[in-house]
């Protein structure tokens, strides 16, 4: 693949500036940089969705294969083994085959029959290209490997949103493409189908090109990483896992630093110079102008600084001290059709970080929306202190006005314009970013606005619901930092074993048993790799 001058802009905010990249075929490429640097908008040029606005992108005519964070199905009546199926055009070409026999058998014109013959010589290599006679051993296969079977007679209607995803992912290596496009392909997968795709994607012969903020996902498969960075609106490609691309990163721009501070002292000798001999004159003013000729070139070839494009300054300040007990829970019991949990109880003492834990459909997220007053409990109550400020992180971001753009959505806090588009500089919405509706963003920048007005609320007691999802893993770090400090109370959902460690976590409630313990990072670990993420 090469990428030659490549350049797109969404109105006036820049995506891509005068690309230009080349990579080998046949690579496993791991693609990363901030939430909003351009990662998703990449695959959507390469599928086709996307023009950009000038240059070009090189592939040779090969097939592309590509997995979405957002699965959406036409055919939601079609069963899952049918919909499968789909991956290779088979029956088509057998049913093509069948009618061109049907046709030289009746053709007297020789000519006419040469040219049937070719088209059948063309649709047997096709045939043999989908692996006409192997293919059902290989769908089956997968099918083992992504633990598919008990849904192959559902029909996509009665899938989750996870199933879905798991369907749509052993589809696309069905369909044998020679370029994988994943984007965040662990979302939706348990443990034992996470490994089974591990071992096919090293051993997939073709290109596979991976969106992940999953690292050891990512180091396990990738031996390069394509850095799309947010603040050039350049890409590089570098050799090397994960790891490797943080530390080779790092170099280059510790290097690039000490070159702009050994230019800035150059450029203040120079301008001393010349400010303090400007109106000599002989000898000294053609030194003057040799000076003026120097600054003049160095400024032209600048080395331009290194800005980090992070999360900065973001506090959880309490506009004031909650009660002794902000949260009661007595006997608390709640469920749609079947129970989810019954005479659950607990309390939380002012100043505790306490989390939840179980395999996913067990009621976490439903336990806090109860907490909230989203829902009402069966029987039971849950009682908050007179002084609890809720501040509430949902999972799926419902928080935020989707029909709004980023400003709009700040409308509730007392900050001017100004104000307000400095604080959003603080989340990396800069310029016109601020205007963009909610409904265009990334999941990423979705998780950045809603801990923008998190940190805004002043609330002493926060219930957050997997924080971490969508968030590139300098950004995780860099929040797990914030909430450590925080001085209130914190409810927490969350199966990320090195952000909870962050936390403090005093003690533990696995659902649905109702059981209360004291942390241990082995429970999280062995939930995050039973957790399925079911939507």
């Amino acid at each position: 693949m090469k990428l030659d001058h490549l350049n797109l802009s969404f109105g006036t905010q820049v995506i891509f500036n005068d690309v230009n990249v080349w990579i080998p075929k046949k690579e496993k490429v791991g693609i990363v940089g901030v939430n909003g640097a351009g990662k998703t908008t990449f695959f959507k040029i390469l599928m086709g969705e996307l023009e950009p606005d000038s240059g070009r992108i090189q592939l040779d005519k090969e097939r592309v294969g590509f997995l979405p964070q957002i699965i959406e199905v036409e055919k939601d009546n079609m069963t899952v083994f049918d919909y499968l199926l789909e991956g290779r055009p088979i029956k088509k070409l057998e049913k093509k085959l069948q009618d061109l026999y049907d046709k030289v058998g009746i053709e007297e014109n020789l000519k006419e029959q040469k040219k049937l013959y070719k088209e059948i010589d063309k649709t047997q290599r096709e045939l043999e290209y989908w692996g006409i006679y192997e293919a059902e051993s290989e769908l089956l296969k997968i099918i083992d490997g992504m633990h598919l079977e008990e849904l192959l007679d559902n029909t996509l209607m009665e899938c989750s949103g996870g199933e879905k995803s798991k369907v749509a992912f052993a589809k696309i290596l069905y369909e044998k493409p020679e370029i994988l496009l994943l984007d965040e392909p662990t979302n939706h997968l348990d443990s034992s189908t996470r490994d089974y795709v591990i071992n096919y994607l090293k051993n997939y012969k073709g290109s596979v090109y991976v969106i992940s903020h999953d690292i050891s996902f990512l180091n396990e498969i990738i031996h390069m990483i394509l850095y799309l960075d947010k603040r050039t609106h350049q890409m590089e490609l570098y050799e090397g896992d994960y790891h490797s691309f943080q530390k080779q990163l790092k170099e280059q721009e510790e290097n690039q630093m000490r070159l702009f501070e050994k230019e800035q002292k150059e450029r203040e000798k120079l301008e001393d110079f010349i400010n303090k001999y400007s109106s000599s004159s002989g000898k000294r003013k053609q030194m003057v102008k040799d000076r003026e000729k120097k600054l003049e070139k160095l400024n032209k070839e600048s080395v331009k600084e290194v800005r980090k494009g992070k999360l900065s300054n973001m506090k959880l300040n309490m506009n004031r001290e909650g009660n002794l007990f902000p949260l009661r829970v007595n006997h608390v019991s709640f469920g749609y059709t079947e129970p989810l949990f019954q005479n659950l109880s607990f309390d939380l003492p002012r100043g505790e970080k306490f989390l939840i834990m179980g395999e996913n459909g067990v009621g976490k997220s439903t336990l806090l929306k109860l907490i909230v007053g989203l829902l009402k409990p069966d029987s039971g109550e849950i009682k908050l202190g007179p002084k609890t400020d809720i501040g509430y992180y949902a999972q799926e971001h419902e928080g935020l006005s989707l029909d709004q753009n980023i400003m709009q959505n700040f409308e509730e806090f007392d900050l001017n314009d100004h104000q307000l588009r400095n604080y959003l500089g603080h989340f990396l919405f800069f310029g016109d970013d601020v205007f963009k509706k909610v409904s265009v963003l990334s999941p990423g920048e979705r998780s950045r606005i809603a801990l923008a007005k998190l940190s805004l609320k002043g609330a002493n007691f926060l219930v957050l619901d997997e924080p971490t999802n969508h968030l590139d893993p300098e950004t995780q770090k860099m929040i797990a930092h914030v909430f450590q400090t925080f001085e209130g109370t914190m409810l927490v959902v969350s199966h990320n074993p090195e952000f909870v460690d962050y936390l403090g976590i005093e003690r533990t409630l696995t659902l649905p048993s109702g059981i209360l313990s004291y942390y241990d990072r082995k429970t999280v670990e062995h939930y995050q790799k039973l957790n399925t993420r079911k939507k």
